[in-house]
């Protein structure tokens, strides 16, 4: 929340280039260089798939940062995902 909120921080630049259509290329030269956590969310999805942990919100952001769905479309799969309980998962080390 703190990196987000403060009207200069990367993280907030960064998304609302994103907010606004731009590539990741492009937010990425627009903000002078890539928000913490762009390089790794593809990396972050694809361990969470390999153990069974659903995360909606780091596969919309994944499908946002390279260009597949619209920051629109990832706002409508998000509410359009059925409500559920969210549990920790023990299993995982």
């Amino acid at each position: 929340m703190a990196t987000c909120t403060p009207p200069l921080p990367l993280n907030r630049t960064f998304s609302e280039h994103l907010g606004r259509g731009l590539t990741l290329a492009q937010a990425t030269a627009a903000s002078r260089q890539a928000a913490e956590g762009v390089k790794s969310a593809e990396s972050v999805v694809q361990l969470a798939r390999r153990h069974g942990v659903e995360m909606p919100i780091t596969e919309v952001v994944v499908n946002v940062l390279h260009g597949r769905i619209t920051t629109i479309q990832a706002a409508a799969q998000l509410m359009e995902r059925a409500p559920k309980a969210e549990r920790y998962a023990p299993d995982i080390p």
